[in-house]
């Protein structure tokens, strides 16, 4: 009995500290802390809760003489479509790609708190108090769908700005959504450097990123570590995707959180997926070359924790994640990178060298590709599922076919560990011009690809293919779109540009 108790008590405790780590209020309080303030305030008890309880954050306001049973993303009792849409499994309400009609992104609308007037939002302004106009100048100059929000006229909100002592920064989220094209509220930025080297480290995890260093690292640095970077990085992204649309858990809701990204906004949000690849990133490239190459163990991982640490942090200071979906995600990695670090060698030795390693292949990344979509309804993530996968079997078989053809550039290991080649102009320049002639490659097979796929899958599975954007949500068009295309470009990064190279002399 009391080991039962023991256990139980350890168990409501670790219950109460995810809850806790999960409070979006510790996710405002630390982007006040780096200077972002939201243009919302006064938000009552009642409508808090209703933010709260809506998914990923979304904040909904239901006008006076409006249905409360109207879908809130299209017309009452409109067909869907016949497609597949994402569920609120709070509220039962349906995600579609029009956008949130009464949507109110960062509490857009103002709402007077208790005993709170226009009159007196105006005196505590001209009397000097910052913070009340730096929080209400955008909203009360647009107060944007606001059901129950009062306008002051624009001079008014002049007279605010003129009266204080404000030099924040107003802002637009970095990009807008994805799924419902939103482009969010504007919100106030107090402190640029925090602001601008967040911006950077959320940009470690995007897909920008993903197709610049891969290239540059697989041409210009160590094809031999960067082959086995990806696949870390195909098997650490799609098992945290699998795991946010098993645990379904939405993002920290806004208000009280200041929503600085929206582009992922009404995606899932356990675990990060960022703070996934942020930690295995750097730690497998600590690992990968550490002995393979001549640097101080201790700067390399000083590096690699750094890396980590900014990309978890950029995503709290995004609104993006919660503390505790950052911690589950750096843990997840963790693991991920235990179990998968002694097999690393043979699956690498797989690829190159089994006879029947491009059926196996090609069979598992689109079975893993197929079981996710299955996961949940559609979204851009279910894509970004299947790039990730087609580009890590395009990869793969690459590396096969250069290893058949004689062709690996990996070094002989008596000439391990390498030393680093000193840094001159010309090797800048040749690496640029190495980059740059391979990403116009890249950039003309993925635009091929993409004219010949489209309309080859749409004609195949008989969809409409005049609107490329609503033919891609459904599945039978996505999921092999996204593996042909990328499966190509990853092939041609590993196979067709090195023999480019090679023709014109840059080997």
């Amino acid at each position: 009995m009391g080991l039962r108790n023991m256990a139980n008590n350890l168990q409501a405790k670790v219950v109460q500290l995810c809850r806790n780590l999960q409070d979006p209020h510790h996710v405002a309080r630390f982007q006040e802390i780096c200077g972002v303030r939201g243009t919302f305030s006064g938000i009552s008890s009642e409508r808090r809760g209703e933010h709260e309880g809506l998914h990923n954050g979304a904040c909904i306001n239901h006008c006076q003489g409006e249905s409360e049973n109207c879908d809130i993303y299209g017309d009452e009792g409109k067909s869907n479509d016949g497609l597949r849409q994402r569920k609120n499994n709070v509220t039962g309400t349906r995600v579609k790609e029009d956008g949130c009609r009464n949507g109110l992104p960062n509490g857009a609308a103002l709402t007077l708190g208790a005993g709170e007037t226009v009159g007196s939002t105006l005196s505590a302004c001209l009397s000097g108090d910052s913070n009340v106009a730096e929080a209400r100048d955008t909203s009360l100059r647009n107060p944007n769908n606001g059901c129950g929000g009062e306008r002051i006229p624009d001079a008014d909100v002049d007279r605010l700005n003129e009266g204080s002592n404000c030099r924040s920064t107003t802002v637009k989220p970095l990009r807008k959504n994805s799924l419902t094209g939103d482009v969010g509220q504007e919100f106030l930025i107090k402190n640029k450097f925090l602001y601008y080297l967040f911006t950077f480290g959320t940009e470690l995890g995007n897909e920008l990123f993903y197709i610049t260093f891969f290239p540059f690292f697989m041409w210009n640095v160590d094809a031999y570590v960067c082959r086995r970077l990806i696949v870390v990085w195909v098997w650490v992204m799609y098992l945290g995707q699998c795991t946010k649309d098993v645990i379904r858990w939405s993002r920290p809701a806004s208000p009280p959180v200041v929503k600085v990204e929206m582009f992922y906004n009404s995606e899932y949000s356990m675990p990060s997926t960022h703070a996934m690849s942020g930690t295995a990133i750097p730690f497998e490239l600590f690992l990968l070359t550490y002995g393979r190459w001549e640097y101080p163990f201790v700067l390399g991982l000083v590096l690699a924790f750094s890396w980590c640490v900014l990309v978890c942090m950029s995503r709290i200071y995004m609104g993006m994640h919660s503390i505790l979906d950052v911690i589950a995600g750096f843990l997840y990695s963790i693991l991920i990178l235990v179990v998968f670090q002694p097999a690393l060698e043979v699956i690498d030795n797989f690829n190159l060298t089994c006879r029947y390693a491009p059926l196996i292949i090609i069979s598992l990344h689109l079975g893993m590709g197929l079981f996710s979509f299955t996961l949940d309804t559609w979204s851009t993530s279910r894509g970004d599922t299947a790039q990730i996968l087609g580009s890590g079997a395009g990869i793969a078989l690459a590396s096969h076919l250069n290893y058949q053809l004689g062709l690996m550039p990996d070094p002989p290991l008596s000439q391990l560990p390498l030393s680093m080649p000193p840094l001159s102009a010309a090797l800048v320049a040749l690496s640029l011009l190495r980059f740059c002639l391979g990403v116009v490659a890249l950039l003309v097979t993925r635009a091929a690809m993409k004219a010949l796929t489209i309309p080859l899958v749409c004609r195949l599975t008989g969809i409409p293919c005049d609107d490329v954007r609503k033919a891609r949500q459904h599945m039978e068009v996505e999921l092999p779109y996204r593996y042909i295309v990328y499966g190509a470009v990853g092939f041609n990064t590993v196979y067709l540009v090195p023999q480019l190279f090679r023709c014109l002399g840059l080997s």
